[in-house]
């Protein structure tokens, strides 16, 4: 019988994940499963803050996360996906001989999970200027930057989110001697509760971060950034933050996608334009509770990732076709390596009165990022049967 070709494209929490689940709910005799991934090692996203800042991260080559799991790796870029031939064009990873060469790679289900990166919105001068890490290349670009900038030397951070509150933090409580500025488009943790949003005040106050609130930024300058009002920032580095934006593979495609290029999926992640395709992570656009939805996170992706490799086993092998409802319990924020922030929030992922702080809460938040990449490399844990053998190809 012809091995059910199984393409898994990116390998960040969701892409991984899915590819890990998959070789333990198929029989590799059935089933050939291939991970396409740009970068040789799985990249934990959620530290690259740390990384940005000097913190050496341990490597995690792919090769040897699937060592013995039947998945194949293939460190390759992809530039083309063509939905109605059921074909994925690939590159070398960067163009300079690396990677496992170019070609044309058929599929008969594909998991697309290619994520996002950082959206610099339009704004003029954001791309030319400021740095991101929303990639490992810019954090460590970040790093050989701020490690070059003298004392009292200024540096701008743009976005108040997740990634914006823990990069500006991380900076200041590595390097004290900079003088480092948050802006934000809002108010201060407007997301979190008030106990939260106090608890942030206070922790930027000690750290020393200027707080911009209701700014908005409208240019990014070689060494500086000006808001809405006029005002001019002085800024040796530049961080932009202000969120993510989903590869432009998929809008390129004959798949179903919303306005801002997610695909458009069911509750099995199954594409509603093409039944051989599955999404998961940032790339899928996905309903949550209370119909919200589903935000760019880890704590997204992992689940995503599970979901839709159980309904891809379920229907290869005639099974049970599974049903999981996507719900939040909290946010968790790094503030520092000493600090967090652990809002608790509702299903659809409201914040509620409690949370956690302090360093109980930072202890908290590196269990989370531990068990996000333990999850990755254990993706089949607690869970029942092995194997299964499929009944269609």
């Amino acid at each position: 019988m012809q091995q059910h070709r199984i393409v898994v494209l990116g390998a960040g929490y969701a892409g991984a994940g899915a590819a890990g689940r998959l070789a333990r709910r198929l029989h590799r005799d059935d089933v050939r499963i291939t991970l396409v991934n740009a970068e040789p090692d799985f990249v934990e996203r959620v530290r690259l803050h740390q990384l940005a800042t000097g913190h050496d991260l341990a490597r995690r080559p792919l090769r040897d996360l699937f060592a013995g799991t039947g998945v194949e790796v293939r460190i390759a870029r992809v530039t083309a996906v063509d939905a109605d031939r059921k074909e994925v064009t690939l590159t070398t990873g960067d163009g300079d001989g690396a990677g496992d060469g170019a070609g044309v790679l058929p599929y008969d289900t594909l998991v697309y999970a290619l994520g996002s990166g950082w959206d610099d919105r339009g704004v003029p001068g954001a791309a030319a200027h400021a740095d991101q890490i929303a990639s490992r290349p810019g954090a460590l670009r970040l790093r050989g930057r701020l490690a070059a900038l003298a004392a009292g030397r200024p540096v701008v951070v743009v976005g108040g989110g997740l990634t914006g509150l823990e990069a500006a933090t991380e900076i200041a409580e590595t390097r004290p001697d900079l003088a480092v500025t948050l802006v934000v488009r809002g108010g201060l943790g407007a997301e979190f509760s008030p106990r939260g949003r106090a608890h942030l005040r206070r922790v930027t106050a000690r750290l020393g971060i200027t707080v911009r609130e209701h700014t908005e930024v409208t240019a990014v300058g070689e060494d500086r950034v000006t808001t809405a009002d006029g005002t001019a920032l002085p800024a040796a580095v530049t961080l932009w933050t202000t969120g993510f934006a989903v590869h432009p593979i998929a809008k390129a495609t004959t798949l179903e996608v919303s306005d801002t290029g997610r695909i458009i999926v069911d509750g099995t992640l199954r594409a509603a334009s093409h039944p051989d395709v599955y999404a998961v992570g940032d790339a899928a656009l996905v309903e949550g509770a209370g119909g919200r939805p589903l935000r760019m996170s880890c704590a997204s992706g992992l689940p995503m990732s599970w979901q839709a490799a159980d309904a891809i086993a379920a229907r290869l092998t005639g099974g049970r076709m599974p049903h999981v409802s996507f719900r939040y319990v909290n946010r968790c924020v790094s503030l520092g390596r000493r600090e967090a922030l652990i809002q608790y929030v509702t299903a659809d992922d409201r914040a509620v009165r409690a949370a956690l702080t302090g360093r109980t809460a930072a202890r908290y938040k590196e269990l989370v990022c531990k068990g996000a990449a333990w999850s990755v490399a254990h993706p089949t844990f607690g869970l029942p049967g092995g194997h299964r053998r499929t009944t269609a190809a």
